[in-house]
C-alpha cells in the first residue's frame, strides 16, 4: 500500500527510510539505491538497515563534481569514506536525465528530449524523477543489475520523500525501466510554504 505525504520535502525522510526498509524486509530485494547529496540521508538509511539486521547492497548516488560550482563536491571525501566503511558503495556522476543536454539548453536555449522526460517524470513528483534517474545511474555504473528489482529512494533537494520498487535499465535502453511499486510519495509536489 502506498503512503502519501501531505507535502514534498525533508520532513518525510525518516518515514520514507522506514517504509523502504519495511518493504525490503519482504526478502525479494537485494539492493537499495539512495540519492544523497551530503551523505546524511544515506547515513540514516545505513543505520536503520543495521538496526534491522538487513545486509543489502546499498548504493549512494550523489551529485557530480561541479554541480554547485567549479570543482565543488556536494559530498566531502570524509563522508564518502565513512559511508563506504559502513558498507555502502558511493557513486558520484553525471545525472542521467540532464547531463550535457542541460548544458546545451542553458547556453543556447531550448530543450531536448531528455529534459522532456525529466519534466514529465516530475509531474509525478521530483522524487519519482530522482528514483528513475539514480536507478539508471547505478545500473550504468555496474552497481546494480538490470535483471533484479531494487528499491530507489529520492526526494526534492534535501532528504527523501519518495521510495519505489523499480526494475532498472541502462541509459541506452532507458525505456526498458519498470516502475513496479510506489512505496511512498508526496501528494503535493511542492514543499510546505511554496503553494
Amino acid at each position: 500500500m502506498t503512503v502519501y505525504f501531505d507535502y514534498a520535502g525533508s520532513q518525510n525522510t525518516e518515514q520514507t527510510l522506514k517504509l523502504a526498509v519495511e518493504r525490503a524486509k519482504k526478502g525479494d530485494i537485494k539492493s537499495i539505491v539512495v540519492a544523497s547529496s551530503t551523505g546524511e540521508t544515506a547515513k540514516k538509511l545505513l543505520e536503520l538497515l543495521k538496526k534491522e539486521g538487513l545486509n543489502l547492497n546499498v548504493v549512494v548516488v550523489t551529485y557530480h563534481q561541479g554541480f554547485y560550482g567549479d570543482d565543488i563536491k556536494s559530498m566531502d571525501d570524509k563522508t564518502r569514506e565513512e559511508l563506504e566503511k559502513m558498507g555502502a558503495k558511493v557513486f558520484m556522476g553525471t545525472h542521467a536525465l540532464s547531463g550535457v543536454e542541460r548544458g546545451i539548453s542553458r547556453k543556447l536555449g531550448g530543450y531536448g528530449p531528455v529534459e522532456v522526460i525529466a519534466e514529465t517524470l516530475r509531474t509525478f513528483g521530483h522524487g519519482v524523477k530522482v528514483c528513475y534517474e539514480i536507478a539508471v545511474m547505478a545500473a550504468d555504473a555496474g552497481l546494480v543489475s538490470v535483471k533484479e528489482d531494487i528499491i530507489a529512494i529520492g526526494g526534492r533537494s534535501r532528504g527523501a520523500d519518495t521510495a519505489m520498487v523499480i526494475r532498472p535499465a541502462n541509459m541506452n535502453t532507458f525505456f526498458n525501466i519498470e516502475a513496479k511499486e510506489i512505496i511512498c510519495m508526496p501528494r503535493n509536489k511542492k514543499k510546505m510554504g511554496e503553494l
